[in-house]
């Protein structure tokens, strides 16, 4: 039987409203009515119910021989999967490929693949809803580029939602992307983009559910692959 964990992110959160909830029902119990007491006590402890499963923290740990395999960096759907002009940091054609986050998935972040972290960026912004395709450029994010081995760079944006208040991200410049390691966590609904090189071979559509650390979401070639399947799908669009 797999132990239940909290993530460290949400350990100060759940301690502060346990101690809310029981301030709460001891004036209700004294102040009001049993009924009133009891469809506090049973609200509240539903409330505490939903902020713990939130914060869980499961252990996944995926071993792979192959290092250009890139890993659903977290839970749940791809909403996204288009060739976009990324002008934030690349400045050229990205293949974007996006994945919802709702309340009720795991919010933790994994790297979804190895190298060097060259940079990591906060931007403040609004807070729309994360499924809204604006989102990616006008909410509040964060964006850390990694780059390979081989020398290829991709990039990961943690997107705050309409309920998310506060992006965590613990990539630092300079420091490593280790598989099986956290990237960061985003708390109450939200998103994350991956912005692929052009020829990404692709292994999910959309529409998919996709578990963070576990699910094999692409291949990225290396240069020479990449820029041959660059050009064989610009030779498709001649004929």
């Amino acid at each position: 039987m797999k132990r239940f964990r909290i993530h460290k992110e949400g350990r100060t959160i759940i301690v502060s409203l346990v101690l809310v909830i029981f301030v709460i029902n001891v004036l209700v119990f004294f102040y009001t009515s049993h009924w009133a007491f009891a469809i506090t006590l049973i609200l509240t402890a539903i409330l505490l119910c939903f902020v713990t499963y939130f914060f869980r923290n499961p252990v996944r740990i995926l071993e792979l021989d192959n290092p250009n395999f890139l890993i659903a960096p977290a839970d749940g759907h791809v909403v996204v999967i288009e060739e976009v002009d990324e002008l934030e940091y690349f400045h050229d054609r990205r293949l974007q490929v996006s994945i919802f986050m709702s309340p009720f998935n795991v919010h933790a972040n994994w790297y979804p693949i190895e190298g060097k972290i060259i940079c990591s960026e906060h931007q403040s912004g609004r807070h729309k809803g994360a499924w809204l395709p604006k989102s990616s450029t006008e909410n509040e994010r964060s964006l850390v580029v990694i780059e390979t081995e081989n020398g290829i760079q991709i990039a990961v944006r943690q997107i705050a939602g309409a309920m998310a208040r506060r992006i965590v991200t613990y990539a630092k410049p300079g420091k490593q992307a280790q598989r099986n390691t956290h990237l960061g966590f985003i708390k109450f609904g939200s998103r994350v983009d991956m912005y692929l090189p052009l020829g990404t071979e692709l292994y999910v559509e959309l529409g998919d559910l996709v578990r963070g650390n576990e699910t094999v979401m692409a291949r990225i070639l290396n240069a020479e692959d990449a820029a041959a399947a660059v050009q064989s799908e610009k030779d498709s669009y001649k004929h």
